[in-house]
């Protein structure tokens, strides 16, 4: 058994700085990551790579100036997956060294491994050999961060079928896709894969994208995602999918459907925890 003044379970920015603020004043503390990839989801799925991504689509589309002074610019042509996706590639692992680095500076043992909890000061870390390490300290923080829910009737395949995880290895760049949810994630990469050349094609069961948003601002939002090609389908909810040769098809509850090379669900996220008390029910 290991004693620690705080332990940290999850390497995303809530848990990094935690940590390192905690050792900054001399407690003795150990981070446990699950993930080879330090960072989270921010880092590494979600809030950095849909920024870079957006940047990338908006460099290698020439968006910006189509029509300038009679410009007429287009995609690049022969443009790749992994030609649109070097930059992310380059910064996210520039964002994870820097993580490490923290780390180490502030002489944070990290520890890759599973953690569950046995009681509420002692945790089981299942590492990747297999190993439980066991670990105690008066303080422990929860910092597992989030992933997409991935409901049970969408046949996720990560080929045709991507969350908003998956879509980041996608190995083509399609020339159609559905878009499910008009949330902020189904919402940028609809912009980003619009301004790609993609058609696009974005359904929701409400009335108006993000819907948190000021009306006037989230109607602003879609006539300008309309007018670069996106077709909206609002008040409309998926009653079916199936896959295709040609990629998905996708009946909605009203009758319509549509067929695309590739769908994006971004049906919301949920908790990363539910290894957290695996242990402690009896669990293996």
């Amino acid at each position: 058994m290991h004693n620690y003044d705080l332990l940290v379970i999850g390497t995303g920015p809530a848990g990094e700085k935690a940590a390192a603020q905690a050792a900054y004043f001399g407690k003795r503390v150990a981070i446990i990551e699950a993930s080879l990839d330090f960072g989270g989801a921010c880092v590494n799925t979600g809030t950095i790579p849909s920024k870079i991504l957006r940047e990338s689509a908006l460099y290698f589309s020439g968006i910006k100036q189509r029509g300038l002074y009679g410009v007429d610019y287009s995609l690049r042509e022969g443009l790749t997956m992994e030609s649109f996706m070097h930059r992310k590639e380059v910064l996210v692992a520039e964002e994870r060294r820097k993580i490490h680095d923290n780390m180490a500076a502030h002489h944070v043992e990290v520890i890759h491994g599973v953690a569950s909890f046995k009681d509420p000061h002692t945790l089981a870390v299942t590492t990747r050999h297999e190993e439980i390490v066991g670990l105690r300290a008066e303080f422990i923080l929860i910092a597992t961060g989030s992933r997409p829910h991935r409901p049970p009737e969408i046949p996720f395949d990560d080929q045709v079928a991507f969350d908003s995880d998956s879509i980041l290895k996608m190995g083509r760049i399609p020339t159609s896709l559905a878009v499910i949810g008009g949330g902020v994630i189904g919402c940028e990469y609809a912009s980003i894969f619009t301004a790609l050349g993609v058609q696009v094609a974005l359904v929701d069961g409400r009335d108006r994208v993000l819907p948190f948003l000021d009306a006037e601002i989230s109607e602003r939002l879609r006539e300008q995602l309309s007018s670069l090609g996106v077709n909206f389908l609002l008040e409309e909810r998926m009653a079916r999918i199936a896959r295709t040769p040609q990629g998905v098809h996708i009946e909605l509850q009203s009758g319509k459907t549509l067929d695309a090379d590739a769908a994006l669900f971004a049906a919301g996220r949920r908790g990363a925890a539910e290894y957290l008390l695996h242990l402690h029910r009896g669990q293996p």
